[in-house]
């Protein structure tokens, strides 16, 4: 099998919802931690990155869940580099428990930017040497979200990008938009159902101060569609959550 990068992770009791599992918003930082270091163990720190001009912007983060893991659970999450997809980049990633099963398995869709021009750039101008594992999958690349014409959005509550929220460029961390979206859920979802997967898609940074609507579909064949959008109705993204019964 292909190269693949490991890293192993304690859910820690702040890392815990009601139901003593990790948040879908842990799951995801887990994630993102795991790609970083495997980035960094190439050469390609974050310091290097802000060095060349550059960072990575995720476009499209596709998880399928078996299972949340619980408090005080140890987890490896596995990730791989697949390669560019045209333009962008898809990265995969697998979530064991502590018996070794598969948890959850995510698909990502990243852009290579320019951080001072905040365009995208060829793969071809990636300076560092990564390898490429094509021959492991954790599914196929996940188009992005759309939110069907005829399905009706309600206001749910506003947001406004504040200090807990954001990462080193002032930006809401990618992670940080489940919680926006599992906030959306009533007290009767949050107890009688279970997360069994989100899809998300980035369309615009939200920044340090910025006031977010934050919309939501009712619960339709599993599915609750959620948006976030400004006051000028552009969408900062739109998203689902997949939800299973728990009775």
């Amino acid at each position: 099998m292909g190269n693949k990068w490991t890293e192993t992770y304690l859910i820690h009791s702040n890392d815990i919802d009601f139901k003593s599992e990790a948040r879908l918003s842990v799951l995801l930082s887990l994630a993102q931690r795991t790609a970083d270091a495997d980035l960094e163990q190439l050469g390609a720190t974050r310091d290097q990155m802000i060095e060349a001009g550059m960072g990575w912007m995720l476009i499209t983060m596709d998880l399928r869940i078996s299972r949340m893991p619980k408090a005080l659970e140890q987890i490896n999450v596995e990730t791989w580099n697949k390669g560019p997809r045209g333009a962008l980049w898809q990265r995969d990633f697998v979530i064991y428990g502590s018996g070794g099963e598969i948890l959850g398995e995510a698909c990502s869709i990243w852009a290579l930017v320019d951080i001072q021009k905040r365009r995208m750039l060829r793969p071809s101008k990636f300076p560092f040497d990564v390898y490429i594992n094509e021959e492991d999958s954790a599914g196929e690349a996940p188009d992005k979200v759309t939110i069907p014409e005829d399905m009706p959005l309600h206001e749910s509550y506003r947001s406004v990008v504040r200090y807990s929220g954001i990462d080193a460029n002032l930006h809401l961390n990618n992670s940080r938009y489940a919680d926006l979206c599992m906030d959306t859920l009533t007290k009767e979802e949050l107890t009688g159902y279970s997360c069994a997967g989100f899809r998300i898609t980035y369309h615009h940074e939200a920044r340090l101060g910025d006031d977010m609507v934050v919309k939501r579909s009712e619960l339709s064949g599993g599915r609750v569609y959620v948006s976030g959008q400004a006051e000028d109705g552009s969408h900062y993204f739109d998203a689902y959550l997949l939800l299973k019964g728990t009775n």
